[in-house]
């Protein structure tokens, strides 16, 4: 870790990169229909919902619900499952941006009981949905693809080939098709600089980079920027370690003609339909915030506009988008920015963290737009060195996440692939609390486990009923057209101060599955403390920094997915099962004819 790297970060972080001013909101009313139910360790929270709104805050005892690490504090579905709290009045908001809540609801009363829960799942494998939405499978985020070219180590492995072979990791076991990085126009790629007053363009090392991607089975989302020292107005105002710079350009005809440029240049060296079919352009990343563009909102909006056009220049079919914003901020204002300029808008794009990602859907709507959402980074925690989501909760977040969006966020892109990665300095140690899905040496974390495990279920996806006292409990089912039926089920929670467990929340759940014809093979996988978690394992060893030679074989045998029972034979047409599932804790049932 770079401690001056890190306190610059600590200190501007939370600036915004300057008043907005805000597009109109629509008008909320209150939610109504607020019940609270009361089970093992926590209260079920539902209501109706509330046209316009993109999410909902949970209010308790008269206070928002904010936890730490958390940046967007609304959920986006009337449900909340509050744990890890006595008796409480509660009370909901509609909110349709960042900055507007509407009216509260009534409050509720409700206290959790302290009785073992139990779950009923019950699943037909004959009755299909829909086709099985993998909002992980479109896009994955990396560091700075300058990264794959280093030849430089990191707890003595080697950074480029490692990160290269995580991302081929994304799309072989995840499926995973493009990747967004930061920085391809930051002078490490060494892509514009002026000689006698005259630009100059190099995009050698860009082709480097993005042959890499490509020779993986890749395409690149193109974040554009940061912005080149040469054209930057203010060289001064950098982020991160290796100093990218977040100033506006000092001319913006000059921006225009770089974009256009590399635009063409990518065109002519991979073919303009590969670009318009698979390739996508994002303006810059996260321009509300100080930390990453040091000039105002309008410079931003001008940026988008001349930005878009020089894309559009190219080929009016090549796809560019935004905001890219930290906390779902100024979504709104960009469309009514370009509903006023004009200016294209294909695919609108935003983060978040530490919760499932808002519904912009109802906002669109009002614009009159049906373009894609994406989330180009989401996580468990936005915040660099934190260890949350080295272990099983990081494993249940995500498949919190990926069934929140599903049918309704074209990609929910998490960041990152790779522990291999140096916004505030390279990783100090083997488990850091790294973005990554894989750590240095690309041991699989349990998010990846977990995220392999959606990613094994059929495209037909199946009905699942869960009653009881469901909690954190999910589960997500499909079928493989050589009849294998695949049953994700996990027990999770959004509240940080349980994720290294709450007994209380452990839940005994019995699984039915119906309309099953012949002989099955079962068998049980298990992502929990003591299954198929890499970290616990590095401890069993004694921990430390890094691993020496030998220990490396040792933690990778240790790192795979582990059955919680024996392979077993099932047969007739209906199948029952039942485990206790630990809070956090993932189970996949799967069962082969």
């Amino acid at each position: 870790m770079n401690m001056a790297a890190h306190r610059d970060w600590q200190d501007r972080i939370g600036q915004e990169s300057g008043a907005i001013t805000p597009a109109s909101r629509p008008e909320l009313t209150a939610p109504t229909g607020l019940t609270a139910v009361p089970g093992a360790g926590q209260v079920t929270l539902t209501w109706d919902p509330v046209p316009g709104a993109i999410g909902y805050l949970v209010h308790r005892d008269g206070e928002p619900v904010i936890k730490p690490d958390v940046d967007v504090p609304a959920v986006p579905s009337c449900r909340y499952v509050d744990t890890g709290h006595g008796a409480a009045s509660y009370a909901v908001a509609a909110v349709s941006a960042m900055d507007h809540t509407g009216p509260m609801s009534p409050p509720v009363h409700a206290e959790p009981l302290k009785e073992r829960g139990e779950v009923s799942i019950r699943v037909d494998g004959r009755r299909v949905t829909r086709e099985l939405p993998r909002p992980w499978a479109y896009m994955v985020g990396s560091e700075h693809l300058s990264h794959l070219l280093s030849t430089e180590r990191t707890g003595g492995r080697p950074i480029g080939a490692e990160l290269a072979e995580a991302l081929r990791i994304m799309r072989d076991e995840l499926g995973v098709q493009t990747v967004r990085a930061h920085a391809v126009l930051g002078d490490d790629l060494g892509v514009y600089r002026e000689v006698d007053g005259q630009a100059v363009y190099d995009f050698s090392r860009v082709d480097e980079v993005y042959d890499k991607v490509m020779e993986l089975g890749l395409r690149p989302i193109v974040e554009l920027g940061y912005m080149p020292r040469d054209l930057a107005s203010d060289p001064s105002k950098t982020v991160f370690e290796y100093g990218a710079i977040v100033s506006p350009p000092k001319d913006f005809e000059a921006w225009s003609d770089l974009v256009r440029a590399l635009v063409e240049h990518l065109a002519e060296r991979y073919g303009i339909h590969e670009l318009i079919d698979h390739w996508a352009f994002e303006v810059w990343n996260e321009p509300n915030l100080a930390v990453f563009w040091s000039g105002t909102p309008e410079e931003y909006f001008l940026l988008y506009d001349v930005t878009a056009a020089a894309v559009k220049n190219v080929h009016p079919e090549l796809r560019v988008g935004g905001p890219a914003s930290a906390a779902n901020g100024w979504v709104e204002e960009l469309l009514a920015h370009v509903e006023e300029s004009g200016a294209a808008l294909d695919f609108v794009s935003t983060h978040t963290y530490g919760n499932a990602p808002l519904d912009w859907r109802p906002t669109l709507e009002r614009y009159g737009l049906d373009v894609p959402i994406w989330w180009t980074e989401w996580g468990p925690t936005p915040t660099h060195f934190h260890g949350i989501g080295d272990g099983p909760f990081g494993a249940a977040f995500v498949l919190h996440g990926m069934k929140s969006a599903a049918g309704r966020i074209a990609a929910l892109s998490h960041w990152v692939a790779s522990d291999h990665f140096e916004e505030l300095g390279r990783p100090p140690r083997l488990f850091h609390g790294g973005f990554g899905l894989l750590t240095v040496g690309n041991l699989r974390k349990p998010r990846f486990h977990a995220l392999a495990l959606a990613a094994r279920l059929g495209h037909a996806e199946l009905a699942a009923t869960l009653d009881g006292d469901v909690a954190g409990v999910e589960a997500w089912a499909a079928r493989h057209d050589d009849g294998r039926i695949g049953v994700l089920v996990w027990n999770g929670t959004l509240n940080h101060a349980q994720a290294a467990g709450a007994p209380e929340l452990t839940r005994t759940v019995t699984l039915n599955i119906d309309g099953l014809d012949g002989a099955y093979t079962l068998t049980h996988h298990r992502v929990d403390r003591d299954h198929s978690n890499v970290e616990a394992a590095w401890q069993s060893m004694g921990g430390g920094d890094w691993p020496a030679d030998e220990q490396w074989d040792k933690l990778r045998a240790a790192g795979t997915l582990d059955e919680l029972t024996p392979p077993a034979a099932v047969e007739g047409g209906g199948f029952t099962v039942t485990f206790d599932l630990p809070m956090p804790g993932v189970s996949f049932i799967e069962l082969t004819p």
